[in-house]
């Protein structure tokens, strides 16, 4: 039952860093996550080459501990496909986040809902294999009905969060 438990609270986690990177029109550092940059030839994540800032509300200051990767962090950033063009000049790279288009806010709201669905197909999983352990031990029938309805009033929890995790994000990516 504690097993379970934690892999839902993971499952919940992983939603929210998940939602991090789906951007609302503010800068955030969080958007780079998941961006990998070849540096010598081999992939290594943005945030351990660079200082990432947000110095104003749209605007995101990336200043590489080493400068001759000033290039490969633009070109990686150009890749990621972000929908923001970078500014190098010389020294760190500027990104300037645009306002967010109505179309492209409601773009946005398609894919955390994604996100969330996929969520909730991790949480179901994670409810399959309790409930086929449960099935599987040799205990009484009025036992092993108990621990299925724990198991089902526990997904019930979990997905509730998950709406609500998805609400917040719709809200603060529709807000103007």
């Amino acid at each position: 039952m504690n097993d379970t438990e934690k892999k839902m609270q993971q499952a919940i986690e992983n939603l929210k860093t998940r939602l991090q990177t789906i951007r609302a029109g503010r800068a955030n550092p969080s958007m780079l996550n998941g961006i990998m940059v070849a540096y010598y030839g081999s992939p290594t994540p943005i945030q351990s080459l660079a200082n990432i800032t947000a110095p104003e509300a749209r605007q995101l200051f990336i200043k590489p501990f080493d400068r001759g990767c000033l290039k490969d962090i633009e070109k990686a950033i150009n890749e990621a496909n972000l929908g923001i063009a970078p500014t190098n000049n010389g020294e760190m790279i500027i990104l300037t986040i645009p306002e967010l288009t109505e179309d492209r806010r409601k773009e946005y709201v398609k894919q955390a809902k994604a996100v969330g669905e996929e969520a909730k197909v991790a949480l179901r999983n994670i409810r399959q294999d309790a409930n086929n352990k449960i099935k599987n031990e040799e205990m009484p029938e009025d036992e092993e009905k108990l621990q299925l309805e724990e198991i089902q009033e526990l997904i019930t929890k979990y997905n509730n969060l998950v709406d609500e995790e998805i609400k917040l994000k719709e809200q603060e990516l529709m807000q103007v």
